[in-house]
């Protein structure tokens, strides 16, 4: 009896020695402990810091641009500053996507869709998205044609609410003309600027975001946790949040096939992937299923940061009307005011594209961008990073780099202007976007929907605090993006 005590417990002195042992040239950071890692620090430091991408700019100063930590059973590795990003983007082995419970949940339990997968058919599904989506007209005449009559709708559709309601939230103001630029492409239609479904679905993507960090939190390192507290471990309410975005997508997919060949049924990216189905010599990766996530992907991460943005946007503005004015004052003396700006435009309004570029610098509507997988033992700086070590890039380190701008918590939108004001100044610092082969596909149609719906907005209103002297918080609500507070204005049309 006794001797199996014994070697119980030297059993569990043995794991746990073993358990809190770092990989060889692993990079520094908090000490290990059994089972949870470096979960508690972790767990301490969102407490205190309250957002994600603050708590990992503490460890970055305390231990370096290069950290290593464990959650539960994942090694994770966080890389700040612009050197050590670069090194990250440039290198094949840092192109995985993380796997793991949280990640599979999205997909049926399986690697499907393009943002949290990789390896072949990851190269082929992203390949025939983005040749179907420039066919499509992404980043061509047609996207830009649909984009300027979306800006015209819901200037058409706020100066109706102007008029009626003395106060409009602005936080979400743009969320459906973005989602339906997105839907246009995806499903070939658009919704009604007041259709209700619409505002639920936006409001339903916004919260999917919300619930989780980009790490998959402690779902992804301990999933059965999901049994004990469903709540708490995000399990319960990000399925509530997924399972009627799965029907709404089932039901346009259903209905765009049930007219697939018929002469009026729009061409969109669904009909497109449903022909490929019905071709006998597809590639096994192209499947219902997969199809399913993809649309998941495009319409989730293709909205929510544009929105955001442009929410970020005019709560900047409301805090520096000083900028609102040259703004003005620029799209007055290029566009008029008989007209809305046009994409057209865009190279005669530099001091416009500077504010665009300083509030998607300032707001790091994804300060952590997409967390990567390594494929394979990669060095990195002079640290090795094992297989399957999750990866991620602190955009917010570059975006807010002292060293580099000077002072980065100031809006200051000349700093991406040159002396003279007239062109737009290219800053190696500045990656909204990402980089490397794993960066956002739908730029080309972000950047647009941007310029077009801000400086519409711009162009027709002048906005006010809801309440005198009430300014909206710049902070922002943590997830796996950033999204701006609830804030509400007074909307007034700027006179012809």
């Amino acid at each position: 009896m006794w001797h199996n005590f014994v070697v119980l417990i030297i059993f569990v002195i043995l794991f746990c020695l073993r358990d809190m042992r770092k990989p060889s040239y692993f990079p520094p950071g908090p000490n290990w402990f059994p089972l949870i890692g470096s979960g508690h620090e972790v767990i301490n430091l969102v407490k205190r810091f309250k957002f994600y991408h603050l708590m990992w700019a503490d460890l970055a100063r305390r231990y370096g641009s290069i950290v290593g930590l464990r959650l539960g059973r994942d090694r994770v590795v966080i890389v700040s500053g612009l050197d050590a990003i670069r090194e990250v983007y440039s290198k094949d082995q840092f192109d995985g996507r993380p796997d793991g419970f949280f990640f599979r949940m999205r997909s049926f339990d399986k690697r499907l869709g393009v943002v949290f997968t990789d390896g072949d058919n990851w190269e082929i599904q992203r390949r025939f998205s983005v040749k179907t989506l420039k066919s499509l007209g992404m980043g061509r005449n047609g996207m830009v044609t649909s984009l300027e009559k979306e800006a015209e709708e819901m200037i058409h559709h706020l100066r109706k609410l102007s008029r009626t309601q003395k106060m409009i939230s602005m936080h979400n103001a743009f969320d459906i003309a973005v989602l339906n630029s997105i839907w246009t492409l995806i499903a070939g239609q658009r919704f009604h600027l007041d259709d209700k479904k619409l505002e639920w679905i936006s409001e339903t993507i916004h919260k999917s975001f919300r619930v989780i960090d980009m790490s998959g939190g402690v779902l992804n390192q301990f999933p059965p946790i999901r049994y004990l507290l469903p709540e708490r471990s995000g399990f319960a309410p990000l399925l509530n949040l997924l399972s009627p975005l799965w029907t709404f997508l089932q039901d346009t997919i259903k209905s765009i096939k049930s007219k697939l060949d018929q002469p009026d049924n729009p061409d969109c990216f669904v009909a497109s992937y449903l022909r490929e189905l019905g071709n006998s010599g597809r590639h096994s990766s192209f499947t219902n299923e997969q199809l399913l996530c993809l649309c998941l992907d495009l319409f989730q991460a293709g909205s929510e940061t544009t929105s955001n943005t442009l929410g970020f946007g005019i709560a900047y503005m409301l805090h520096h009307p000083g900028v609102v004015q040259k703004v003005h004052q620029e799209l007055d003396s290029v566009v008029g005011r008989y007209r809305l700006p046009l994409l057209a435009d865009r190279p005669y309004l530099p001091y416009t594209e500077a504010v665009l570029c300083e509030i998607q610098r300032i707001s790091n509507v994804a300060p952590l961008a997409i967390a990567h997988r390594t494929l394979a033992p990669v060095q990195l700086g002079s640290h090795v990073i094992p297989k399957n070590t999750i990866t991620i890039c602190s955009i917010y380190s570059v975006h807010m780099d002292k060293m580099y701008w000077g002072d980065p918590e100031v809006f200051r939108p000349e700093r991406f202007l040159c002396e003279s004001g007239q062109n737009l100044v290219t800053h190696e610092y500045f990656l909204p976007f990402g980089s490397g082969k794993r960066r956002c596909l739908g730029e080309s149609l972000a950047k647009s929907s941007m310029f077009l719906f801000f400086t519409a907005f711009m162009h027709a209103f002048v906005v006010e605090p809801a309440e005198e002297g009430k300014l909206p918080e710049l902070g922002g609500i943590d997830g796996i993006t950033l999204s701006p507070n609830s804030f509400y204005i007074k909307l007034k049309e700027r006179l012809i």
